[in-house]
């Protein structure tokens, strides 16, 4: 049985009876069947319309979502030949960060993202895709191979933050993830970050210095999470709605603003419901900007990051002082 939202409940127990009045009237005459069919259209359009206009709050529920694609989702449907590297070459594996090559649309790639569990011992394993040092310091050696090799790089961004633990702490997390950020702004190579879930602090900053940054209709970008920043402003996790209107850290938000360059449909009801179609249109914008990217000499690929991380943000000039 798939895992169900609150506010998904109700639409799938009315395609539930549906397909339940579908079934019953499959002896019966046809103007049964197309009488059903009507009413399942309807359920649909209803659906969709409830679905396009879901809360920030409710959004981030979908980013979180238990069966929402992960970034081994992908690569297993929108690129080829994957081969997973390991290690930082320093301390040890983290596998809350994977990455390794790969090809997309024939084409050889370095590919890095966050990686969450589903079970609670793969939950675990993963640390809830929230990266320590050395998870960052992996992808540090990577995105050098990927330069070295001239090979296009591309991150899936989807974690809460960077883990906070001591042993983090001590091993230099801030560092780890400061350095990601200076290497990414300077490689000299095509480079994409896809924001698939959730894109939470600075373990999302450290992997998203692209030349594009694109976002699933349904992940969110953010300093901090709805429910940190209720209990820092209001003392009370309950507020987190509250929070995540005032956030406006949405996909639609992030590109009017200018932090996210595309966003990718998901199908209405989330990419938890239909993984082919949301992996599909993740390889067709990936292939289509990758294919501009490849036009742009070395020096235009590094300069066109730069251009695109100092024109973040939407700002308003006044006079100084204020006329009266």
């Amino acid at each position: 049985m798939p895992i169900l939202l609150e506010f998904e409940r109700h639409f799938a127990d009315l395609e539930s009876k549906v397909e339940q009045l579908k079934k019953l009237t499959l002896e019966q005459p046809e103007g049964y069947a197309s009488s059903i069919e009507t009413l399942r259209e309807e359920v649909e359009y209803l659906r969709d319309a409830y679905f396009a206009k879901l809360t920030p709050y409710q959004r981030t529920m979908l980013c979180r979502h238990p069966e929402r694609p992960f970034t081994e989702d992908y690569l297993g449907m929108a690129f080829t030949d994957w081969i997973e590297l390991h290690g930082d070459r320093n301390y040890k594996d983290d596998p809350a960060l994977i990455g390794g090559m790969a090809r997309l649309d024939g084409q050889p790639v370095v590919v890095l993202g966050h990686q969450k569990g589903r079970t609670a011992k793969e939950i675990v394993r993963r640390n809830f895709g929230m990266a320590r040092p050395e998870g960052f310091r992996k992808a540090l050696r990577m995105m050098k191979m990927a330069e070295r090799l001239n090979r296009p790089l591309i991150t899936f961004v989807d974690t809460p933050g960077a883990y906070p633990g001591i042993g983090a702490e001590e091993r230099g997390q801030a560092e780890a993830i400061a350095t990601s950020i200076m290497t990414m702004s300077a490689l000299r190579i095509p480079v994409i970050s896809v924001v698939i879930g959730e894109g939470g602090s600075g373990g999302a900053l450290a992997l998203c210095v692209g030349n594009r940054i694109l976002m699933l209709e349904n992940s969110i970008f953010s300093v901090i999470s709805p429910e940190a920043c209720a209990s820092i402003l209001w003392r009370d996790k309950a507020q987190a709605p509250k929070a995540a209107e005032a956030l406006r850290y949405t996909a639609p938000n992030c590109m009017k603003i200018g932090v996210a360059d595309e966003l990718i449909p998901e199908p209405s009801t989330g990419a938890h419901r239909d993984y082919e179609v949301a992996a599909q249109s993740l390889q067709e914008a990936l292939v289509r900007n990758l294919a501009e990217l490849r036009e742009l000499s070395a020096d235009e690929l590094v300069a066109d990051r730069r251009r695109k991380m100092r024109s973040m943000g939407v700002f308003e000039s006044m006079e100084w002082p204020p006329k009266s």
